[in-house]
């Protein structure tokens, strides 16, 4: 099994503006989850928007470059730990940033294999860039984080102060209302 390596976690003021964190990307991913009564007005809105959210996506398919790594987050012994598949990528290719609202992981892949044999030529190459902003819980401790890639596994943690559930329970009167006979 080889030797984990460290990956250097560079820890930034946060920007004045989401769009200037790159936070408006995650932003836009967020709006489809927005509430479904503007659909209650008119059932083909959500045809329509159907179609473009596809539309979107096969375009942003065919745009050559980019590549999203699986990412899996979880909260484990008082630690926020974010675990990304980056196969064949060197920690050089990687790169972590820490803001006061996110976790940036963003890095490229190029890869190039040549084969050469009798009776043919076989060239391939994988290129991608790919850009995740992971939004952090209140409390998380950003200047404790620690990063490592490990056989192609990006894994950092982060201490994350324990959230307070707040549960109030509330009284039920009696109504002062008279029903009409």
């Amino acid at each position: 099994m080889s030797e984990a390596k460290e990956v250097k976690v560079e820890t930034q003021k946060s920007p004045a503006t989401p769009e200037a964190s790159g936070l408006g990307a995650l932003n836009e991913f967020f709006a489809p989850m927005l509430p479904l009564s503007r659909f209650a007005r008119n059932p083909f809105a959500i045809m329509r928007d159907f179609g473009e959210e596809m539309d979107r996506m096969f375009k942003g398919a065919a745009t050559a470059g980019t590549w999203a790594p699986t990412v899996d987050i979880q909260r484990c012994n008082g630690d926020l730990v974010v675990t990304a598949e980056l196969p064949g990528l060197k920690k050089e290719e990687v790169k972590v940033e820490m803001t006061d609202e996110a976790l940036i992981i963003e890095g490229e892949r190029k890869r190039e294999h040549k084969e050469d044999h009798e009776g043919y030529h076989r060239y391939e190459r994988s290129y991608g860039r790919f850009y995740r902003a992971i939004p952090l819980p209140e409390g998380a401790k950003t200047e404790l984080a620690k990063a490592e890639l490990n056989e192609g596994v990006l894994k950092i943690s982060l201490p994350v102060a324990a959230a307070e559930k707040k549960v109030r329970q509330i009284a039920i009167g009696e109504s002062t209302e008279k029903k009409a006979a």
